[in-house]
């Protein structure tokens, strides 16, 4: 019951966020375009965090959705949120890192029995 809870809070994160990015993609768009990322890239990024989110929540191929998840929130860490930016930025960046850790323990133990990957016999 806990790796659900944790499964449903992790994914929970970047479902509202891919949702509210949605209802704001040109700003999303402006965003990226601060970083390594264009512009046009607005759109796929709202709809992998959506889709890798409710993967994480439903425990369904969790571990290449937590790799993803957890390479996704370094790379935002270092590009969008840099260190040298101080204050605000430090903080994104080691939050952003703390979720990737719990993707990584998420990556490393599975999804836990409450979830599609256990009931279809997968390890994912």
């Amino acid at each position: 019951m806990v790796v659900l809870l944790g499964r449903i809070l992790l994914g929970a994160l970047f479902v509202m966020a891919g949702f509210n990015k949605t209802q704001g993609i040109e700003g999303l768009a402006g965003f990226l375009e601060t970083g390594p990322v264009p512009a046009f890239m607005a759109w796929p990024t709202a709809i992998f965090e959506i889709v890798a989110g409710l993967m994480v929540i439903l425990g369904f191929y969790t571990r290449y959705a937590a790799i993803a998840l957890a390479l996704f929130c370094v790379a935002t860490g270092v590009f969008y949120h840099p260190a040298e930016g101080g204050g605000i930025d430090i903080g994104a960046m080691l939050k952003n890192f703390s979720v990737a850790g719990g993707f990584l323990m998420l990556y490393a133990h599975g999804a836990g029995m409450l979830s599609i990957d256990a009931r279809r016999g997968g390890i994912d």
